[in-house]
Order: structure tokens, then sequence, then C-alpha cells
């Protein structure tokens, strides 16, 4: 049996054949269609002995017994991590770097990277950003409001603004702030937030005999959350309703079972986790993801992690029908992750 040795090359160039047809067509695949291209110097009648090979194997599947071939799962899954990624062409190229350059802050890139992957694949783009270690400090901005509050400004080197409006016991002026605010970006831009807190921590404990006005007035900021690190993901999905065109086999209730699914952020976040948290820095490819959700059997998942020195874990990926351009589509993932690679806030 097939199933229990390697595929022979012959037998794969015609199983990915019949994939790359079935991508371009959605039509099953006959032995003539193959033989007709000429990609292939062998007889109908031998191209179809490996087809029935391949089928009892598991790659393909006939849904009639006079149809061609279709390929399942299997057969997507090893064409896609077999396939050269295929070079874009210079206009999506210059698309998205220019799209790319137009956001500031890591907040508007995971957004325009949702929507770009979008516009180059016809999928769905997710675009997420995760603090995984230490965010490092730019600067902070202490501002007086009305009514004894203080707005808490933490701007960290990837271009990350953190805001947080808290209230104290008494009203605190500008000049005062001021004085806060100069210490703490004197003393400690370029660190980490982490490490920055723990240190003015230290600080305030080490000179509690003295405990003059600037730390008095600091252990208050810090009880309020001063120097935490924003562990809030950033979740950026674009291209849903490409889904809506798609023959996934999905009754209506399943369907908006899938929606509701894909308009929560924490489980787009764990549906990353589950395919692209041991990916590394490589491209992770999984194929049928029915194991995250049962409305997604028909589905397949490109991405990246991309790790910014800040300590933000970006990761870039396409969301599709097993039918989808792999090629195509993991060129878009990784030309888009390159930005963020390259990018330093």
């Amino acid at each position: 049996m097939l199933s229990q040795r390697e595929l022979t090359p012959r037998e794969r160039d015609i199983m990915h054949l019949i994939v790359r047809e079935y991508i371009d067509t959605g039509e099953p695949v006959g032995s003539r269609t193959l033989s007709r291209q000429g990609s292939v110097a062998l007889s109908p009648a031998t191209i179809r002995n490996v087809m029935a090979d391949l089928s009892d194997a598991g790659y393909l599947s006939q849904p009639h017994t006079s149809a061609g071939r279709i390929p399942t799962d299997k057969a997507f899954r090893d064409f896609a991590f077999a396939v050269e990624p295929k070079p874009l062409s210079p206009a999506d190229r210059e698309r998205i770097l220019n799209q790319m350059r137009n956001g500031e802050t890591l907040e508007e890139r995971i957004a325009i990277a949702a929507r770009v992957l979008t516009e180059v694949t016809k999928n769905v783009g997710i675009a997420t950003a995760m603090p995984v270690s230490a965010q490092e400090l730019d600067h902070i901005e202490l501002i007086a409001l009305a009514e004894c509050r203080v707005l808490m400004i933490v701007v960290t080197r990837d271009g990350r603004v953190q805001n947080r409006v808290v209230a104290l016991d008494r009203q605190m002026m500008q000049d005062e702030l001021g004085q806060l605010r100069n210490y703490i970006n004197e003393n400690f831009a370029g660190w980490s937030l982490e490490r920055a807190r723990t240190e003015l921590l230290r600080r305030i404990e080490q000179d509690r005999a003295n405990y003059d006005a600037i730390l008095q007035q600091l252990t208050l900021l810090c009880q309020k959350g001063l120097l935490l690190a924003d562990q809030d993901p950033q979740v950026s999905l674009d291209g849903a309703s490409y889904l809506v065109g798609l023959d996934l086999h999905l009754t209506r209730e399943r369907m908006r079972d899938l929606f509701r699914a894909l308009e929560e952020k924490n489980r787009v976040l764990a549906l990353l986790d589950r395919f692209l948290e041991y990916s590394g820095g490589g491209i992770g490819i999984h194929v049928g993801l029915e194991d995250a959700h049962p409305a997604m059997r028909e589905l397949a998942l490109i991405g990246i992690n991309v790790d910014l020195p800040s300590g933000v874990r970006t990761r870039i990926a396409v969301l599709g029908p097993m039918r989808m351009r792999y090629d195509r589509v993991i060129r878009a993932v990784i030309e888009i992750a390159k930005t963020f690679e390259v990018w330093r806030g």
C-alpha cells in the first residue's frame, strides 16, 4: 500500500499537477486532462493507474464514479510544504512597501498589514501584536487633568502608545508632574518597562527614610500602574467576507458560527497560538483546521512570527480555503514580515 511507503517522484509529480489544476479550476481532474497538458510524458492509462494508487493512499478522492479526482487535505498538505513561493509582481511589492510605510506606530502597521494581505491574496488577512518580553521605554508624559486626575502616557520604542487616566487623592500641579516625567525619562529611557519599574520601586524603598516629594508622588503613580507593560494584544483581521463565496459545505448555522469565531479576538489569538507557536521564524503551514474549529475543516492557515527587538511578537497570517494559491500567499506573508523585521518604530 502507498500509505505504508514514501511516494515515488512520479507519483508526487502527478499528485502535485492534480493539486495545481484543481486550484486553478475547482473541477475534478481526469487523466486525459493531465496527458493533454504535455507536462507529464505518460499515457492516460498509466496516469489513471497512478491516480488509483494515490486514491488508495488517501491523497485523492472521486466524487462520482465517472468523474475525475480531487485532492484531499493530505494532498494539499504535501503540496503546500513542497511548493516554491512565487515572486510577487513589482506592482504588488511596491503596493506592500508603500502602504506599510504609512504606518507610524505598531498599531497602525498591524491594521495595514491585515488589509494588504487581503488585497494581495484575496483571502482573510490577520495580523497581531503581543508583548512577549520586555518593552523598552522611549519616554513618558504626565498631564494634569481636572478633578485630581492625571493622564499617564507611556511611549515604547516599538511605537506603541499606552494611555491611562488615574485618579489621585489630591490635585497635582503640572510643574510637579514635569519633575516626575523628567526624572523617569532621564533615568530610565531605553530600559525595559519591567526593569524600569522594578528599579524605580527599589529606589523608592531604599530612600524611604528620606522620602522626598518626588519619590512620594512616584509611589502614588506606580500604585496606579505607571510603567506597567501593556499586555493587551492587538488583533486586526480583514477580508472575512471572502469566505462567503467559498463552497465550504457548511450549513448557515455553521457559517454563522465561523464568523462569530473570527469576530472574537481571543479565539483568533488561540488559532494563531495553536498553529504558529512552534514555527519559529519560518513559515507555518497548516491545512485542515478542524481541530481548532469544526467549521474550519476545509480551511488552511499560512503565517509567520516576527519578534521585534522591543520584545513584541507580531504574527502575520492568511486564512483561506485549501484551494488557495499557496505560492502567492506564502510570498505575500514573507514580504510583509520583512517590513516588520527592518522596522524599528
